[in-house]
This record gives structure tokens, C-alpha cells and sequence, in this order.
């Protein structure tokens, strides 16, 4: 059986004013014409039923989940009681699709990415099914980069290791890589053999548990004590008490760095993960002087901006690498190179206690 799981629990700060935290940039209609997560179950609709796709979230977007995709079943919702980073996240999540499935295979990924071409996707997350059936094997998904960036991990591959699967390249993986300085991502484009984490994983489900069982005892330990009290009635107890103990760690830092048997399968379908405002010039038609712009909006002598808004007029004249983003009740203004700082306002926010957040 092959089953999704889909991380939607984040608060994507840096989407503020937009992203609230009532709302955030999985619930929101970024790109396309339906929200993020919308789109994302969607292109899972097409490999799997709905009936096997979960969500993995918190109690305050578990109606926002259950309005936006009305056909996803009410149990299919997993609710953790805190956020402890994707290591938890998707250890909870292997225990339900365990009990679906022992040999089930996993397909977790974010809420909140574009993909371009699905067409592509689509046929590479086959290639990365298949080797994960294929034997104990943890499988990731490389995004070929076209630009040094320093927003995202790298993955280095070993180009002797290749097998073609469905016709497509699968590499044993060196290294992962978080993050490194411009100088090192511009050799890194060069050298041909570092992909970009997408943070995208596919491996069966008894595959991940023997992994955390292995490299993360902590996290184990607690999802043995969560496993026994599944069909308790104060399962929800052991759920907050289990949580409480666990460090935040990712799966990359808490796994997959540490694992021998991870693969990664290249993929180039106009993949981005729209981590701040200045990733929606890569997604939309520039104007003549570069600019983005979307809303009620007059510009003079205004270059390489992103501009949104809605009906109220917004002016602009002689700026140049500037967002600006109006809301009914907020209006943003940032330099373009800042625009991954957006959290910085937030801390203020919540130390007035304001209520813009």
C-alpha cells in the first residue's frame, strides 16, 4: 500500500502579513488557483485514494484541513499536541500507517511547496516508490539546482553508484550538506554532483521505524509508550506526556545524516519551496522593469519590487528591490535582501502583544 504523509503544522512566519497564525502559507493561495496543501493533495490524488493520505498537524488547523480538503477522512487527520520538528512528525505518522499496513510505503513531503511540472514529479516519486520497495531503503528526492542558493540544504550523490529505475537515475547519497555560505553553493552548482534537499522522503514504513529505532532511542522509547496506548481512552495523555520529553529534531539531523542506506533520486519539475516573499519572483511574470506585481497598483520608476495587495491603491515611485505587501490590516515593507528576517518583526509583535499575529 502506498500511503502520503503531509506535514502541515508549520506557522510560515515569514509570509506575515499574509500568513497569519490563524492561517498560515499551507492554507493560503500563493500560486495556482487553490491553496498549497489543496495542491498538494492533489498531485498525491494521483498516485494514491484519498483514504490513504494523512495529515500531520496541530488543534488549531484541524478545521482549517477538514474545509479545505472536505473529502479527507476525519481520522486521516493526526493532530501532535507540540511542535518537535519533523523527526516526531513523522515518527507519529509511521505508527498510523503501520496499522494500515506493516509494509506500507511512505510518501512525506511539506505542505507548502510549488511544482511546476507535475508530469515529472509525478513519474520521479514512482522511480523513488520503486526503490524503496526494492529493499530496506530510506529515499529522498534531489531537486537539480539552477542558481547558488543559501536558503536551502544540499545533497551530495555518488555518481558511481547510479541504477536507472523507470528510467530515471538513482544515486547513493555521500553526504547532506545544510545550508553552507554563497562561496560554497557557487562550486557546488559547478561540480554537478550536489542536488538540493526538498525535503521530500519515501521509504516503507518499517524501514523509518527500524531507523529511529536505531539512531534516535529517545524517540523510539516514546513511540513504543504512544503505540500501547493507541486504543486507550487517554491516548491523547500519552501523546502530551511522550511529546514533552522529545528534543526537536529534524529527520535529516536525526536520521538521514546518520544512515548508510539512503538514495536520492535527481528531479528538475520546477520545483521551489516559496520560503519567503522574495521566492514570488521566481514564480510570476516580471514586468519591463522586473518587477511582480499584483493589486490595485500604480508604479513610477519602481524596479525588480515585489508589490501585492487587493483593492486599495498602492503608489509607488523611485524604489527599487523593495516587497511590499498590503493587507486589510497590515502593511509590510521590506528591502528584498531582508526578506527571509520577517520573523525579526514578528518577535516584536508578540512582545507588545499585539494582535497582528
Amino acid at each position: 500500500m502506498i500511503t502520503g504523509v503531509i506535514m502541515a503544522g508549520g506557522k510560515g512566519e515569514r509570509f506575515w502579513p499574509k500568513s497569519r497564525m490563524k492561517m498560515p502559507k499551507q492554507f493560503l493561495n500563493l500560486y495556482g488557483d487553490k491553496t498549497m496543501i489543496q495542491q498538494t493533495v492533489d498531485r498525491l490524488k494521483r498516485i494514491m485514494p484519498i483514504e490513504n493520505i494523512f495529515v500531520v498537524t496541530n488543534i488549531d488547523y484541524a478545521a482549517i484541513i477538514s474545509d479545505q480538503i472536505p473529502d479527507l477522512p476525519t481520522e486521516n487527520i493526526l493532530i501532535e499536541p507540540m511542535a518537535k520538528n519533523a523527526a516526531a512528525c513523522i515518527g507519529l505518522a509511521a505508527l498510523h500507517t503501520e496499522r494500515r499496513d506493516k509494509e506500507s510505503i511512505m510518501v512525506v513531503l511539506p505542505s507548502d511547496h510549488v511544482i511546476k511540472d507535475e508530469e515529472a514529479y509525478i513519474e520521479i516519486l514512482k522511480t523513488a516508490i520503486e526503490k524503496a520497495k526494492l529493499g530496506d531503503n530510506l529515499v529522498t528526492i534531489g531537486i537539480k539546482p539552477t542558481r547558488p542558493e543559501t536558503g536551502y540544504g544540499y545533497i551530495k550523490f555518488r555518481k558511481m553508484t547510479k541504477e536507472i529505475i523507470n528510467g530515471n537515475p538513482v544515486h547513493k547519497v555521500e553526504k547532506f550538506v545544510e545550508k553552507p555560505g554563497y562561496e560554497v553553493t557557487v562550486g557546488y552548482v559547478k561540480n554537478g554532483d550536489y542536488l538540493w534537499n526538498s525535503g521530500i522522503f519515501i521509504w516503507k514504513t518499517s524501514s523509518i521505524l527500524r531507523a529511529i529505532e536505531k539512531y534516535m532511542p529517545e524517540l523510539h522509547k516514546a513511540l513504543e509508550n504512544i503505540r500501547k496506548n493507541f486504543d486507550a481512552d487517554d491516548v491523547e495523555k500519552a501523546l502530551y506526556d511522550e511529546y514533552s520529553k522529545l528534543e526537536s529534531i529534524s529527520i535529516d539531523y536525526g536520521v538521514m545524516e546518520k544512515a548508510k542506506n539512503v538514495y536520492v533520486v535527481p528531479g528538475d519539475f520546477g520545483w521551489d519551496d516559496v520560503g519567503s516573499w522574495a521566492s514570488i519572483e521566481r514564480l510570476y511574470e516580471k514586468d519591463d522593469n522586473g518587477n511582480v506585481i499584483k493589486g490595485n497598483v500604480v508604479s513610477v520608476d519602481t524596479k525588480k519590487s515585489i508589490i501585492t495587495g487587493n483593492e486599495r491603491l498602492i503608489a509607488t515611485l523611485g524604489i527599487e528591490d523593495v516587497i511590499i505587501v498590503d493587507t486589510e490590516d497590515a502593511l509590510l515593507i521590506s528591502s528584498k535582501d531582508k526578506a527571509q528576517n520577517v520573523k525579526e518583526i514578528l518577535k516584536k509583535l508578540e512582545k507588545k502583544k499585539v494582535e497582528y499575529l
